[in-house]
């Protein structure tokens, strides 16, 4: 059985978008980390992650239906 997320990848994170990412179908009680390592992000470059609007971690674990944005470190001068 598998699950989708609406997954959102933000600034130099934007090419690894996958074409499905509105409904990216991900297993049951998948982590970020999965996903990011799924879609071949560098688990290094994700360093904002937000699940329904809420900031986490490379490990909280998705049921499914939630919105993900997932931000690169900000650099600036």
């Amino acid at each position: 059985m598998t699950e989708t997320i609406d997954l959102r990848l933000f600034a130099t994170l934007q090419k690894f978008t996958p074409e499905n990412s509105d409904a990216f179908v991900i297993m049951p009680n998948a982590t970020i980390r999965e996903v990011l390592e799924q879609i071949g992000v560098p688990v290094e470059k994700a360093k904002l992650i937000f699940v329904n609007g809420l900031k986490k971690d490379l490990d909280v674990k998705l049921g499914g239906g939630e919105r993900v944005g997932i931000f690169p470190p900000v650099g600036g001068g």
